[in-house]
């Protein structure tokens, strides 16, 4: 128990007790990872076995089951290099929504470095002790000559900082110095020894000689007490802050300060503890992190892509041409990576997302596609169709958009069917238009046999009765005229060819009013191109079927969304799975299979590409669901970024994106432009929709005048027989006949 009593602590007292403090000033909930001691020893294997402990146990098993949004509180008491590590593996590995983790550190692991440049620190939250305080005035003194030292002969010196174990060392050996200082002041021989190195009280002096008998517990040292008691008395700045002790040798009125590292901000001090005051509250001033501006102009940078037209797809060598390198690939984002490598200077190499995939994070926050490359620095740049979005950009950084966009509506192009000759015909069917030829006959028939054998339908002149011009002499004309809806000179006289008459009349005209209501509505059914002109068109109905990319940024857009319309839209894509598509390729050749059952929710610069490539029977309708835009990707504190920044709005203000743009989207175009007024003339009839009537009066004109020769020819025939003369002179004769009679009537 003496030995206790003597027993003296310059570090003070920061345990679970402090830690629970902490808790109950910053956070909610927690998880405890205790990390034993162990697991920093050399033995490689232990230590490895402790590390694959907290990636699968904790990481994966507590927090499978956490939303990838629910904040998530972890406390690591662990040495900080240790610490270090795990965040580390964390952020490169894990990546479960990593922006949501708060770490709080044990110990005083804030006083190691912790380096600003190594940028998975930034990407998740860190909370700890700090009990050097560099801003002091003593404490900088000190670094500055700690900084001059060699670090082989001083190890830890050279930089500008020192770790919490080594300033507590330097502030016990300053306090021990202080203490033996002020008793050997005090009385210079008090530590002097009797003969043979034997204490008055009975108790000998312990040597360091070989052969030295440590065993047993000898007495303690008669002047323990006293130096004890000089050093509680002892009251010092150190590196580790003013040190005074208490009468049980515990040190007190010390501060202890609390610091925060954020996905916002480098490392700063957002509180400080102290044994007498507690915890107090500090305004914390958040410093970005800074980004290194440095660019290596003699490394060679690796963008990564994925093949998709016009972006980046491969080049067809010409004449032989051996191809290699990034020299093999073209396109949109193959001209603008070497516009942007040209004005940074440096050197890149393209190579291809070995899943073929943009970036999505799974249930267990992984990511793969060219995000996951980037998160886990395979690759240092993203040039591709990808859009920026919150949920990307927790975990990489966007340049500027380098292209607007927004969600479209790719449907199937309705073939324009030219109308046929006898399109006319089309209001009405072939058996109809049959059945009124034979009604037609029918009731010319019935005209004359009423007409012919009634006496109204006679006249009396004075040589006899006659039948002149009357119903029963033509009856098919009477009818035709009906028919048409014209005029005749003649009309039935008696009451049977009256009947017949009307109830002819009533048949014309219903078959008239029904003939033109449903050309007016086949004409209205061939100007609708598509039922589909807009998003509340596709929710409205369950005939055509849409879908998306399979969990790509539209995915994501349909199921977080809030609005009606797309909340509906999601509902019947979710309940029917087989809608989405794993690439663009199968989206659009399913958009064309399908010939108008299905559309495509796709970006909108992929759909005005794709509609003007060949065969040109897909096309783009309504306007954009959203707006949003492609950026440039890298990785979280990459120095490329700014640069590139620069570099994109340098082209977008001097027009270098719109000349790219044109290049691979207007001047490729395989498919003729739309007419200019096409869209003016929906409402017109063309030639081709009443061709077939035209075609009819040319060929009754060509006929009238074929009869009228026959009959020309035939009365000149007749009348040369029976004047006895020639046929051109009874011709002659009966032409002068017709003139004559002519200008008599």
């Amino acid at each position: 128990m003496a030995t206790i009593m003597m027993a003296i602590t310059v570090r003070g007292t920061v345990g679970s007790r402090n830690i629970t403090r902490v808790q109950s000033y910053v956070w909610i909930h927690q998880v405890f990872c205790h990390l034993l001691e162990m697991a920093y020893e050399p033995e490689q294997g232990v230590r490895t076995a402790i590390i694959c402990l907290i990636k699968r146990f904790h990481f994966k098993r507590l927090w499978g089951s956490q939303e990838r949004f629910t904040p998530k509180y972890v406390i690591l008491d662990c040495p900080a290099a240790l610490a270090q590590e795990v965040i580390i593996q964390h952020v490169q590995g894990v990546q479960m929504g990593r922006r949501t983790y708060h770490y709080l550190l044990s110990g005083l692991a804030m006083d190691e470095p912790w380096e600003s440049s190594i940028v998975e620190y930034g990407a998740v939250n860190v909370t700890g002790f700090r009990i050097v305080d560099p801003t002091r005035r003593y404490v900088r003194d000190f670094l500055k000559k700690w900084t001059q030292l060699d670090s082989t002969n001083f190890p830890g010196a050279g930089r500008n900082s020192i770790s919490a174990n080594a300033a507590l060392m330097y502030d016990a050996i300053s306090v021990l110095g202080e203490a033996f200082s002020k008793m050997f002041k005090k009385k210079l021989d008090f530590l002097q020894t009797g003969t043979n190195g034997f204490r008055p009280n009975g108790t000998r002096d312990v040597h360091c000689a070989t052969g030295g008998d440590f065993t047993g517990s000898p007495p303690p040292f008669e002047n323990g007490e006293k130096i004890a008691k000089f050093i509680r008395k002892v009251e010092m700045e150190g590196l580790t802050g003013d040190i005074r002790f208490t009468e049980d040798g515990r040190r007190h009125n010390y501060t202890i300060d609390v610091m925060e590292m954020t996905i916002h901000s480098s490392k700063v001090k957002i509180a400080e503890w102290s044994d007498t005051r507690g915890f107090m509250a500090i305004p914390a001033k958040y410093i970005r992190p800074p980004t290194f501006s440095r660019i290596q102009k003699n490394r060679t940078y690796i963008v990564t892509t994925i093949l998709e037209e016009p972006y980046i797809t491969y080049k067809v060598p010409e004449n032989g041409e051996i191809l290699s390198g990034n020299d093999r690939f073209h396109g949109f984002c193959k001209d603008l990576a070497d516009r942007i490598a040209e004005t940074l200077g440096i050197q890149y190499e393209i190579r291809l997302v070995k899943d073929d995939k943009y970036g999505n994070e799974d249930k267990n926050g992984e990511w793969d596609g060219m995000v996951g490359e980037l998160v886990r620095r395979e690759a240092d740049i993203a040039i591709s169709a990808l859009t920026i979005s919150s949920e990307r950009e927790r975990v990489i950084e966007f340049s500027k958009p380098f292209m607007s966009l927004g969600i479209s509506i790719m449907v199937y192009k309705p073939k324009k069917h030219s109308p046929g000759v006898l399109s006319f015909m089309s209001p009405l069917s072939n058996e109809i238009w049959l059945c009124v030829f034979f009604a037609y006959i029918g009731v010319s028939i019935v005209l004359f046999l009423v007409s012919r054998f009634n006496p109204n339908e006679w006249k009396v002149e004075t040589n006899g009765l006659v039948n002149h011009v009357s119903v029963s002499n033509d009856p098919m004309w009477f009818s035709l005229a009906a028919l048409v809806q014209q005029g005749s000179d003649i009309s039935p006289r008696s009451t049977a060819g009256r009947i017949v008459a009307s109830v002819w009349w009533f048949f014309i005209l219903i078959l008239i009013s029904s003939y033109t209501a449903n050309f007016a509505a086949v004409r209205t059914v061939n100007r609708m191109v598509t039922p589909i002109n807009s998003a509340e068109d596709l929710a409205a109905q369950t005939e055509v079927e849409y879908g998306t990319l399979d969990r790509g940024s539209t995915w994501n857009f349909f199921k977080r969304s809030q609005m009606q319309a797309f909340s509906k839209m999601w509902d019947f894509m979710n309940a029917r799975p087989h809608v989405f598509v794993q690439t663009y390729a199968e989206g659009i050749n399913r958009v064309r299979e399908k010939k108008g059952k299905y559309a495509l929710l796709i970006e909108s610069p992929k759909n005005d590409y794709t509609n003007g490539r060949k065969p040109c029977n897909t096309m783009k309708v309504g306007r954009n669901l959203d707006a949003k835009g492609f950026g440039i990707a890298t990785p979280l504190g990459s120095p490329l970024k700014h640069q590139i920044n620069l570099a994109v709005l340098s082209m977008k203000e001097s027009g270098t994106l719109m000349q790219l743009q044109n290049k691979w989207w207007v001047d490729r175009s395989e498919c003729p432009a739309e007419e200019k007024g096409a869209a003016e003339t929906d409402d017109e009839l063309s030639f081709s929709s009443l061709a077939g009537i035209f075609y009819i009066l040319i060929l009754g004109l060509v006929v009238a005048l074929f009869v009228a020769a026959v009959e020309f020819c035939y009365n000149s025939r007749k009348e040369a027989k029976k004047s006895q003369q020639t046929p051109y002179r009874a011709t002659f004769l009966l032409s002068r006949v017709v003139k004559v009679e002519n200008e008599l009537n």
